[in-house]
């Protein structure tokens, strides 16, 4: 029966070789993971970044072309800060009821 008690050191070094070799193993492809999930991250983030810069640009060049269509229209019209094109009569017209004549 002492003989089944006592270990084997082969055994007990290939054992723990085994062991070792699962632990890196396993070390590594975490770190494989970790590394993918944060350079995803930052990816998405820069993406981010660029999508909120390139909106902002694209809405101040908008704004842009809206701004120069006004201002076309002003001067087609007769001049900036010229009163509205219809005449403020026939609005008093609307606003005077029909029968105080």
């Amino acid at each position: 029966m002492d003989g089944q008690d006592s270990e084997d050191p082969k055994s007990t070094a290939d054992m723990t070789a085994f062991v070792q070799n699962l632990l890196q193993q396993m070390q590594s492809r975490f770190q494989t993971m970790s590394d993918s999930i944060v350079s995803k991250n930052i990816l998405f983030i820069h993406t981010s970044a660029c999508a909120f810069v390139t909106g902002k640009v694209y809405l101040a060049l908008i704004y842009d072309e809206l701004e120069q269509s006004i201002n076309d229209l002003k001067a087609e019209i007769g001049g900036d800060g010229s009163p509205s094109p219809l005449p403020p009569s026939k609005v008093k017209q609307e606003e005077t009821p029909s029968g105080s004549s």
